[in-house]
């Protein structure tokens, strides 16, 4: 089985903070006027980058899905490919569970991602928090050993 991964989250932010803090530092030394000590463009450098650098590696952590040979993982939980229920699933179309738990922890599904419902052979449902609806659906098919069907799971919540 090839294992797939969705990242939880970006460098994206971390970057586009660095480069306004550039911006800021080129603009305080080539315009004239009271100049901000370099010591404190450090300080504040560093602090900004660090803040927004652990924002990114916890959201990496935290809601990043993987399949593998393992089972599904959304963070620290981990559901064996075992125990989803595969007849569910190939039904579900799209949709969300209201109610059900949302995989990896949290109130509710992080912002820019649709809930896959699963349910498990227990008779729980929980929610795979995913931008990919389709890309896991078929992932989650293939590591159960059954073949993808193309009409389920091909949508999102809203259609797209």
């Amino acid at each position: 089985m090839t294992p797939y991964t969705e990242h939880g989250g970006t460098w994206r932010p971390f970057w586009l903070v660095a480069g306004a803090l550039a911006v800021f530092v080129v603009l305080d030394v080539v315009f004239p006027g009271g100049d901000v000590p370099a010591v404190v463009w450090v300080v504040a450098v560093v602090a900004v980058l660090g803040i927004v650098a652990l924002g990114c590696v916890s959201a990496r952590r935290v809601w990043t899905v993987r399949v593998d040979d393992d089972g599904l993982t959304v963070g620290r939980e981990r559901v064996p490919l075992g125990d989803i229920d595969t007849g569910h699933l190939r039904e579900v179309d799209s949709g969300v569970d209201a109610g059900a738990p949302v995989l990896g922890g949290g109130w509710s599904l992080p912002r820019g991602r649709t809930g896959l419902p699963l349910k498990l052979t227990d008779g729980r449902t929980v929610l795979v928090p995913t931008r990919e609806p389709a890309a896991l659906y078929e992932a989650l098919m293939i590591g159960t050993g059954q073949t993808p069907d193309t009409a389920s799971g091909t949508e999102g919540t809203l259609g797209q």
